[in-house]
């Protein structure tokens, strides 16, 4: 199993916790993808969990990984290993920027779809690949280069714009409550004064601008 030795940083991601809805607040939240447990801790820290399970990859050393505060952090691969839950466990379950870096993400969802509650909502960012500097660079530059972040990062396996993010979750059988642009309207505020254009833009341009998805979705 790969081991990372150095103290792994990484802030709480904020911006997928205040997708969780009040109603799923304050239950049992499960982080695929969950790093160092930052998030979690967060969570857990401020009212968005009761419980808090993890599953990462990697183990992380001089991380948080084995504070007693989780009811479970687990150390694996989520496309090969079963987990030890329940059906129905999870009032939310979080995939921030996971599913890009999976071999098979739409299977990936289905398997975790069991483990949410009636209620339960999965919260997923995911790169969108539409974003115009990324665009800029493959079809005007030739260069489909991969990086060590961002986008076009060199361990991402999947690529998606907004529409096969939500293709990604209804062939699933999850209904989408909220897609959000990680920009939040930055592309409509950017031109408010072409008032004409507005729905235009709202409709397409806040795409070339979307670094991210965040998707907020229940199970049928």
């Amino acid at each position: 199993m790969e081991e990372k030795t150095y103290i792994y940083k990484q802030e709480p991601r904020k911006e997928l916790l205040e997708l969780i809805p009040s109603i799923n607040r304050g239950g049992d939240i499960l982080e695929i993808g969950a790093g160092a447990g930052d998030t979690l801790l967060y969570a857990k820290e401020n009212g968005f969990a009761n419980n808090i399970y993890g599953v990462e990859l990697c183990k992380i050393e001089n991380s948080n990984q084995d504070n007693k505060i989780f009811s479970d952090f687990i150390i694996g691969n989520i496309e090969t290993i079963d987990l030890p839950f329940e059906d129905s466990q999870f009032d939310v379950i979080l995939c921030g920027d996971v599913l890009e870096h999976l071999i098979n993400p739409y299977k990936t969802l289905e398997s975790l779809k069991k483990y949410l509650k009636p209620n339960g909502v999965i919260i997923a960012s995911i790169p969108n690949i539409r974003e115009f500097k990324t665009m800029k660079k493959i079809f005007f530059q030739g260069d489909f280069r991969y990086e060590d972040s961002g986008i076009l990062d060199r361990t991402h396996l999947r690529f998606f714009c907004k529409k096969n993010i939500i293709e990604l979750f209804e062939e699933q059988n999850f209904n989408i409550i909220d897609i959000v642009s990680s920009n939040k309207g930055l592309a409509v505020r950017y031109l408010k004064r072409l008032r004409v254009f507005k729905l235009f833009l709202q409709m397409f341009f806040e795409e070339f601008v979307t670094i991210r998805y965040f998707v907020v979705a229940s199970k049928k």
